[in-house]
């Protein structure tokens, strides 16, 4: 990713600010989903679609990962998807949350990816934890390993099910700040409070995007992580 000992930045986050956009999807000139891109990209990694669902993808380390994916691609196994794709077919064509789940679970990846898809009805919130194949979903509403409270699901690049690595638990303080200001105020400010709470803000971050498909809203911030602030 490239360090600049001199800035205290990662090459490629300051290389990809320029190039977040936001895009409005239009058939017929309604708009059938927003998605937050890198110029040029023309799969979906963050989504919203209004009135039905919010999609964003985080990646997943795993042995059985991308690598293998890609090569069986490349040498002619073509049943397994890209995530990016499946994202973006899914916005294009599933009518509400749970079709965007149950597409979401058991589409063949390229690569394990984590889900986190929310809906507009109280209850419907989903992480999905994806391997190339198999699938386990965490519903909003449902406690886990760490994680006491219901009203809220935290999902930083781990399995739900484990502790998170030492060396970069966004987790615990993700979890202590929505905690401390409670669910009565974890509107967009509590929310944006809590992604912006060291070490969930680093200097990876590259946007933040708050999405609410029901009252069909989507704001981008990019992000920049003063000093001291952890490389990841």
């Amino acid at each position: 990713m490239g360090w600049d000992i001199q800035n205290h930045t990662w090459l490629v986050t300051e290389a990809l600010h320029p190039l977040v956009v936001e895009v409005d999807f239009q058939r017929g000139g309604n708009t059938v989903f927003k998605s937050v891109n890198f110029a040029g990209y023309i799969g979906v990694l963050t989504g919203m679609k209004p009135d039905a669902f919010s999609i964003s993808l985080d990646e997943r380390f795993q042995l059985n990962g991308g690598y293998i994916g890609i090569l069986e691609w490349i040498f002619g196994k073509r049943d397994q998807k890209w995530a990016g794709f499946l994202l973006r077919e899914i916005m294009e064509k599933v009518p509400n949350f749970e079709t965007a789940v149950e597409k979401a679970s058991n589409a063949p990846l390229l690569a394990p990816v984590y889900l986190i898809i929310s809906g507009t009805k109280p209850g419907e919130g989903m992480v999905i934890t994806r391997d190339r194949k198999k699938y386990d979903l965490w519903r909003l509403g449902q406690p886990s390993f760490q994680q006491i409270s219901t009203w809220f699901l935290v999902e930083t690049n781990y399995d739900h099910w484990k502790s998170p690595p030492f060396f970069d638990n966004r987790r615990t303080p993700a979890i202590l700040c929505l905690n401390e200001q409670g669910q009565k105020r974890a509107g967009w400010e509590g929310i944006y409070r809590a992604l912006s709470t060291k070490p969930v803000l680093n200097k990876v971050t590259t946007y933040t995007t708050l999405m609410d498909a029901r009252n069909n809203s989507m704001v981008t911030y990019l992000r920049d992580c003063p000093d001291p602030c952890a490389p990841w």
